[in-house]
């Protein structure tokens, strides 16, 4: 169970994170979006969950992975915490189950065109 402390260090270091990947200048990191983080109660470690509109997921972690310095620096300088962890990257598999779950949909249902009210 997550504490409500770890919830608000999970939503900061989320937040710092995100407006970080905005100013960075790697073309792989234009379409991710950071839809979570979970880090350990003794803050020493940080798993943050990406989404990559991208053709190669790879190249994404990849990419994050060369801007882990700079991450973690930032959250050091932003972020008020005892420990800055150690950042970790992998992709959110609740939106490609979304988007699997989406595909199979319209796989089923051909002839019916999506429409935004149902």
């Amino acid at each position: 169970m997550t504490t409500p402390r770890m919830l608000k260090v999970n939503s900061i270091l989320r937040e710092v994170i995100a407006e970080e990947l905005e100013k960075l200048s790697d073309s792989r990191l234009e379409l991710v979006s950071v839809t979570g983080v979970d880090t350990r109660p003794n803050l020493r470690k940080a798993v943050v969950y990406v989404d990559a509109l991208s053709e190669d997921p790879d190249e994404v972690l990849e990419a994050l992975r060369a801007a882990r310095p700079r991450l973690q620096r930032e959250i050091g300088r932003q972020v008020r915490i005892k420990y800055t962890p150690v950042l970790e990257f992998d992709l959110d598999s609740g939106v490609q189950a979304g988007e699997r779950i989406e595909q199979i949909l319209r796989e089923l249902n051909p002839g019916e065109e999506e429409s935004g009210a149902r």
